[in-house]
């Protein structure tokens, strides 16, 4: 069945990514989430992309209308029932999942794919409340979702290749790069392999061995990245971060994993990045300078 409809859940970062990707690509999208202020402000940063891209001539106004009237914005999941792909973006938490799955299960055709955007939590326990959960995937969206090509996909223990197949081909039109675990791991490929030196940074600053310019500037220099550790932490979330290492650490027992208490401390005091205005770095300042962090 071609895909021509898209269902999004949640419409933080990932979500409103995922959705913004998908209407570009000229799917109609419907993007849910629990509160319509969630919902404005999703639709608002995808405008705001997009006006850029018309200031600097890459596309004409009416293309960024277009694109914005590819999205129809909704609190009631019951919408998923007319989608041709379902994609649940919500925050890395494994009980909240289960329960969005049981729903969708009972409210999604059989046929219809349901895939997850996750990097840590196991595909196969998501899939465990479903009554098959041979259609249940993992494809994670790597920040920003425009922009970057790679797409992981996952396959649970139960999952059909038929619905590997065309998760694939759904990738690779919406012209992302596809890569297929060849099993089931927590945090996948690149996520796992970028966790563990993530979380090293957070060490190394709490340990006092570099100030987190200093860190990053590093890791740039010398590692030839495009952006130092701390700030992709602060991109990506404070929160979001320690939920990843929280349950890699958990589920590995592996000290590579183990969250530094910095995090929670963080997390706690709403600095959760760049989402916030502060994480590692205050974004209150143009260039952001370094956070105090005692």
């Amino acid at each position: 069945m071609a895909i021509k409809k898209v269902f999004v859940l949640g419409a933080g970062i990932m979500g409103t990514g995922i959705a913004h990707l998908c209407a570009q690509q000229g799917l109609d999208v419907v993007l849910v989430d629990i509160d319509e202020g969630i919902l404005k402000r999703s639709i608002g940063n995808i405008e705001g992309i997009l006006n850029k891209r018309v200031e600097k001539g890459r596309i004409t106004a009416d293309e960024a209308k277009g694109i914005v009237g590819k999205i129809k914005t909704s609190t009631d999941k019951k919408e998923a029932a007319s989608c041709d792909f379902v994609i649940e973006a919500v925050t890395e938490n494994i009980k909240l999942k289960q329960q969005l799955f049981a729903e969708l299960d009972e409210i999604v055709p059989p046929q219809i794919i349901l895939a997850t955007n996750t990097t840590a939590c196991s595909i196969s326990e998501v899939a465990s409340v479903t009554k098959d959960p041979s259609r249940v995937i993992g494809m994670h969206y790597f920040n920003p979702a425009v922009v970057m090509k790679l797409v992981e996909i996952m396959p649970g223990l139960a999952t059909k290749k038929s619905v590997v197949d065309t998760t694939e081909e759904f990738v690779k039109s919406l012209g992302k790069e596809p890569v297929v675990t060849a099993k089931e791991g927590i945090a996948g490929i690149a996520s796992r392999v970028l966790a563990g030196m993530l979380n090293e940074a957070v060490w190394v600053l709490e340990e006092g061995i570099g100030t987190a310019a200093d860190i990053d500037k590093a890791m740039k220099m010398g590692s030839n990245l495009p952006m130092g550790p701390l700030a992709l932490i602060d991109m990506i979330g404070i929160d979001t971060h320690l939920a990843k290492t929280r349950n890699l650490y958990e589920k590995l027992g592996d000290a590579r994993y183990r969250p530094c208490y910095l995090l929670e401390k963080m997390m706690h005091a709403g600095y959760l990045g760049r989402k916030s205005g502060k994480g590692f770095y205050d974004y209150s300042q143009d260039p952001p300078v370094p956070t105090v962090l005692r």
